[in-house]
């Protein structure tokens, strides 16, 4: 397997402040960076798992906006249906990858818990008055 040097940025993983000395590969220093992206996860240099789940939010806010047609109230597709469409669509978006983003916080954690709440509550068409 070759490695691209272009491609590739050093972070360190740590809760201290200071930066770990560059690192040299192929006789050329990486890039210092605080976040980077991985197969789809945004992983950052204190593994909060905030980029992610914002990140995640503004694809599940995109998704359900384009799927309100099909799983709203004035849809006429049964409740069955609506949420398999949930299952299949929304939720693998915002399960990828919980294995390790799981122990995020709870003020992260909430964040997802609000977009779930919101499309079940389109799904199943019930208001809550507050």
């Amino acid at each position: 397997m070759k490695a691209n040097e272009a491609k590739s940025v050093q972070v360190t993983f740590t809760l201290n402040k200071m930066t770990c000395p560059s690192v040299k590969f192929n006789n050329e220093y990486l890039p210092q960076a605080d976040e980077v992206k991985y197969l789809g996860i945004h992983l950052d240099r204190r593994l909060t798992w905030r980029k992610h789940i914002t990140t995640k939010q503004k694809q599940l806010d995109l998704k359900l906006r384009n799927l309100y047609g099909i799983i709203g109230c004035k849809s006429q597709l049964p409740l069955e249906n609506k949420l398999l469409v949930y299952k299949v669509i929304l939720k693998p978006v915002w399960t990828y990858g919980i294995q390790l983003w799981g122990t995020a916080s709870n003020s992260n954690l909430e964040i997802l818990e609000l977009f779930q709440s919101k499309a079940l509550r389109t799904i199943t068409c019930t208001v809550v008055c507050s």
